[in-house]
């Protein structure tokens, strides 16, 4: 190796002298070594594909729009009657919202409870498509519940691929994207159940994702595990610009409610929606009755 490496840099000499200018030897280096091997998880590269300058127009070409099967019962927003029960709660919230945001930086917003079964997702999922009610305002919504994923039920759409094969490395942030019916807004699934769901959400990714997305969309909303029993939302809530709470009434007890709000920096607590109201005819409803939302932000 040592001779191949002397006739080089003697041909390079050879080169300058005939030429009349100097040229520094460029073989002048520790011998040849051989490359290092880099180990890169499965699909870690494949966010080049989309190009650093990922637009719009673009996206909606490689996201190409997809059959959802809402739940009724559930979805406010799908069928265009705006007399649903807790529609105009969700109007509140919105304005709400936007009153905020002449005040603070506010896209990327996380919907979280205290624990389980008080209507996180039921909040994130209608208050984007309220947000997409308003004409040309894009909206994306994220599963980001790894562990307990429920959001692609109540619109009625694919669970994978998601965020979780994201995080994993195993799609690009196109491929775990769903464009469904509704004009502008556009849904990530969690994915599969993932066991090591801190792992993944500490992993560098998903704050990739986000700074990815965020020119693209009005609004980014965030579903998260509950507090209490697992860290997940609170390695969220870093990335994001706010936080809404969800209260049940008359199920959340608040310590664990007060609780969980105390996991959060004050500047990020947007306020708290209050879910299951028994209020009018709210409460000659059977179904209603567990699903109204009164805003409290």
């Amino acid at each position: 190796m040592s001779r191949i490496h002397d006739a080089l840099k003697r041909a390079e000499q050879e080169r300058s002298t005939s030429t009349g200018t100097h040229v520094e030897p460029s073989f002048d280096q520790p011998e040849f070594q051989p490359d290092r091997v880099t180990a890169v998880p499965p699909g870690a590269g494949m966010m080049s594909n989309t190009g650093g300058g990922l637009s719009y127009e673009s996206l909606l070409a490689r996201c190409p729009q997809t059959e959802w099967a809402p739940d009724a019962r559930t979805m406010l927003f799908f069928d265009n009657n705006d007399s649903r029960v807790g529609a105009e709660e969700f109007r509140t919230l919105r304005s709400r919202l936007y009153q905020i945001r002449e005040k603070i930086q506010l896209k990327n917003v996380m919907v979280t409870s205290a624990l389980p079964k008080e209507g996180k997702s039921f909040v994130a999922a209608n208050l984007a498509q309220v947000m997409v009610r308003q004409h040309g305002r894009r909206v994306l919504v994220i599963d980001g519940d790894l562990r307990n994923p429920g959001m692609h039920r109540h619109l009625g759409a694919a669970q994978t691929p998601g965020l979780a094969e994201y995080l994993l490395g195993e799609c690009d942030e196109i491929a775990a994207l769903q464009r469904g019916p509704m004009e502008n807004l556009f849904f990530m699934p969690a994915g599969r159940a993932a066991g090591s769901a801190p792992e993944l959400l500490s992993n560098g990714r998903l704050k990739i994702l986000l700074q990815r997305l965020e020119p693209l969309f009005d609004w980014i909303i965030i579903d998260t595990s509950p507090v209490i029993p697992v860290s997940d939302s609170t390695l969220v809530a870093s990335l994001c610009d706010g936080i809404l709470m969800v209260v049940r009434s008359n199920v959340t007890p608040s310590d664990m409610a007060r609780r969980a709000r105390e996991e959060f920096p004050d500047k990020l607590l947007l306020g708290v929606v209050l879910n299951g109201t028994q209020s009018g005819a709210v409460a000659r409803s059977k179904y209603y009755y567990g699903e109204a939302v009164s805003s409290k932000v």
